[in-house]
């Protein structure tokens, strides 16, 4: 199966289109969804991002995760980290505090992995893949459940989140290099 869908449909599979584990790499320096937002221009100004609680992603992560679902990211962080990059390290309490485990690696030691060619994907209960066309105006997600493609994809998630560390480490790193 292969299919695109605007990338806002990744959201409907958070409520009911996985059993068990949702994982995503992050790779990307910058975000522009993140960069739109005033949070993001308030950060850039010293103002440190409130955690939104009772936003639409943090209620749906809680649903999840009290059904004992799983929710893992691996973000890889440049040296020294992009702005956008300090961004989504300030705001990961939030996601933690919702129930994420999101974990943080180096690009070099990706690099020297081989798996920052692989791009930003999300990966539901190791069975479809869901990449994103960021260049594309429209914003599309292509799902996949081919299994060359998932098989890579697997393959990427464990060695990223066996080298990856805990926000908690990954955070002190970063805080005492600035």
């Amino acid at each position: 199966m292969q299919s695109a869908v605007p990338a806002t449909g990744i959201l409907d599979f958070f409520r009911d289109g996985f059993e068990h584990t949702a994982w995503r790499l992050e790779t990307r320096r910058d975000y522009a969804a993140d960069q739109r937002t005033v949070e993001y221009r308030q950060f850039l100004q010293g103002v440190t991002p409130r955690n939104d609680e009772d936003s639409p992603w943090y209620a749906n992560v809680r649903l999840q995760t009290e059904q004992g679902k799983r929710i893992e990211r691996v973000r890889l962080v440049d040296d020294p980290a992009t702005e956008n990059q300090r961004y989504l390290l300030a705001t990961t309490p939030g996601n933690l505090n919702a129930g994420e485990d999101i974990r943080y690696l180096d690009r070099s030691a990706a690099d020297a992995l081989g798996l920052a060619g692989d791009g930003d994907f999300w990966l539901f209960d190791s069975r479809i893949l869901a990449r994103f066309d960021w260049d594309n105006a429209a914003r599309r997600m292509e799902l996949t459940t081919d299994p060359e493609h998932v098989l890579r994809a697997c393959q990427v998630r464990d060695a990223a989140w066996h080298h990856a560390v805990r926000y908690e480490e990954f955070s002190r790193r970063v805080t005492s290099s600035m």
